[in-house]
């Protein structure tokens, strides 16, 4: 019934429990994940949960705030892309959130890290799972510098304002929400919820992040989705089945799930 289109299973605080994780899934009606990759030496471990398992599929790519790691070249995630139930490129993005007394001048490390995935989105015709923290205007402006438009994607984990969301629909993305949409204090957020369609948007957990009221503060997993397709649902004055399919259903159009087996 429900997708967590966004989880990092292959963290130990999950990995370690991965038969009790997919066990609360199937009781809390969670279908399939999308793993995500933070860095390329993590690869081959959440590309094998994917390989496992045949409802979860994984991404390709290095979280823009991952410093000492291995940097991705567009040859290296065109080959990772070519690999079983590989549907998307990312993590990726930027994130100015944590400068650590450096400017932004000092964050174009980052910003020419993430121009090699959004190629290699194109490159093999991938969409971009793109993170944004504190940097939404350099975001869009390299992603349309790239012709990122061309192969789509997800903001995922959304906490920008309504220009920002208007601008990643126009440039063909979805916008994904996680559990912060369930706090009280995101009410901003909870008027984007309202504006983005229904068909653009998509739900997840992060986990093990941002777990969802009423278990705020508590490692998330991906049983804990459906409190996120609940609190949208109520945004958007729908059944919270008729969310269900719908990010279901957007889920498979954006990833082709049905092509990467």
């Amino acid at each position: 019934m429900f997708v967590d289109s966004h989880c990092h299973l292959s963290f130990p605080e999950l990995a370690e429990r991965i038969d009790d994780i997919r066990a609360d899934m199937v009781a809390a009606s969670v279908d399939r994940a999308l793993c995500i990759c933070t860095t390329l030496e993590e690869f081959d471990t959440v590309q094998g949960l994917a390989a496992r398992f045949d409802n979860f599929w994984c991404s390709a790519g290095v979280h823009p705030d991952n410093e000492g790691v291995r940097e991705p070249r567009i040859e290296d995630l065109v080959e990772l892309a070519q690999r079983p139930r590989v549907v998307a490129i990312g993590e990726t993005g930027l994130d100015y959130y944590r400068l650590n007394g450096r400017g932004l001048d000092d964050m174009e490390w980052q910003r020419e890290r993430f121009r090699v995935p959004v190629r290699a989105g194109r490159a093999t015709g991938l969409p971009l799972v793109v993170h944004t923290r504190s940097a939404s205007a350099d975001t869009l402006r390299l992603l349309r510098e790239e012709g990122a438009e061309a192969v789509g994607g997800v903001f995922h984990c959304f906490t920008e304002t309504m220009q920002v969301a208007r601008e990643a629909l126009d440039l063909g993305f979805h916008v994904s929400f996680s559990g912060i949409l369930t706090f009280k204090s995101a009410v901003e957020l909870q008027e984007v919820a309202r504006y983005v369609p229904l068909e653009r948007c998509l739900i997840e957990t992060d986990s093990p992040y941002l777990a969802p009221v009423p278990f705020r503060g508590r490692t998330n997993t991906p049983a804990f989705v459906p409190y996120v397709a609940r609190k949208l649902a109520e945004l958007k004055g729908v059944a919270v089945e008729e969310v269900a399919v719908a990010t279901s259903r957007n889920f498979d159009s954006l990833f082709k799930t049905s092509l990467r087996t």
